[in-house]
């Protein structure tokens, strides 16, 4: 007795067939943009830039503060922000985060290697997202704890003038989360520039120029014209999370942050299209 198999439809085999191939290729994307960012030198490097300038930077501003007004006026009292001196330090860190969410990309272009990584992974918008994740990742586990070690850091040296503030007073845990977030964004922020122009010096200029330069020519403009423009400028905006107090002139802490990754986002969505679009 012969028994006769049903007719396959090549179609549907086709379509289960790149369902599971769509649904395998991240997890190992990933392993593979993880073993490539850790094996690069500049990683560890930069990073380790961005960890001790978040800390030590902090640690020196409040010890710099306790050595200047070792018995603080009340008018002291009053205006100091004993957070945003453990924070300080995010200013020098946010350049090292930047460069290296350039060279995470812009590396593999100025040597060629992007030809070889997108013949083996044609499927160049899962390599994006593969690559943005794992780096994103990575910023925050760094920056986030860097910004905790910086902030209890920070206090122990002002609790000894009683200047310190604690992790549970109002708005502290969200400024110091919201510190490493900020390096999470901007770390995506410089991904994109660097995958739009592919260029390390261009991406690294254009990052500068967002984050550093625009607030400068905003505020040589007339007052009235700069508050309208300043808390839409990407550093002003993505910096708001970190304050404990609403800033002058400035959006709310999640306002800001929110535009700041819209930002990043515009930079991610314009780069994966011409990933998608133009020749390695």
């Amino acid at each position: 007795m012969t028994t006769v198999s049903p007719p396959v439809n090549p179609v549907a085999m086709s379509s289960s067939s790149l369902n599971r191939t769509s649904r395998g290729l991240l997890p190992d994307l990933l392993r593979s943009e993880w073993t490539k960012l850790r094996s690069v030198p500049s990683t560890y490097w930069t990073l380790l830039v961005a960890a001790v300038a978040t800390i030590g930077l902090g640690a020196l501003f409040c010890a710099i503060y306790v050595s200047r007004y070792g018995k603080p006026s009340p008018f002291h009292r009053v205006t100091f922000n004993p957070t945003s001196y453990s924070l300080s330090g995010i200013m020098l860190a946010q350049l090292a985060v930047a460069v290296l969410g350039v060279l995470v990309i812009s590396s593999e272009y100025s040597t060629g290697m992007i030809r070889t990584t997108l013949t083996a992974v044609p499927q160049r918008r899962t390599l994006f997202a593969a690559k943005a994740l794992v780096f994103t990742a990575t910023i925050l586990v760094i920056g986030i704890a860097s910004c905790f070690g910086a902030f209890f850091l920070g206090q122990a040296i002002l609790s000894g003038h009683h200047l310190e503030t604690t992790i549970g007073s109002p708005g502290v845990l969200r400024a110091v989360v919201g510190a490493g977030l900020y390096l999470g964004v901007l770390g995506l922020l410089s991904l994109g520039l660097g995958a739009l122009l592919r260029s390390t010096a261009g991406a690294i200029a254009a990052v500068v120029g967002l984050v550093l330069v625009l607030p400068g020519l905003a505020a040589a403009l007339p007052p009235s014209l700069a508050n309208a423009i300043d808390k839409y400028l990407p550093s002003n905006a993505g910096q708001a999370i970190f304050h404990v107090h609403t800033q002058a002139h400035m959006l709310s802490p999640w306002a800001g942050f929110a535009v700041f990754c819209a930002y990043a986002a515009a930079a991610l969505v314009g780069a994966g299209y011409l990933l998608h679009r133009r020749d390695a």
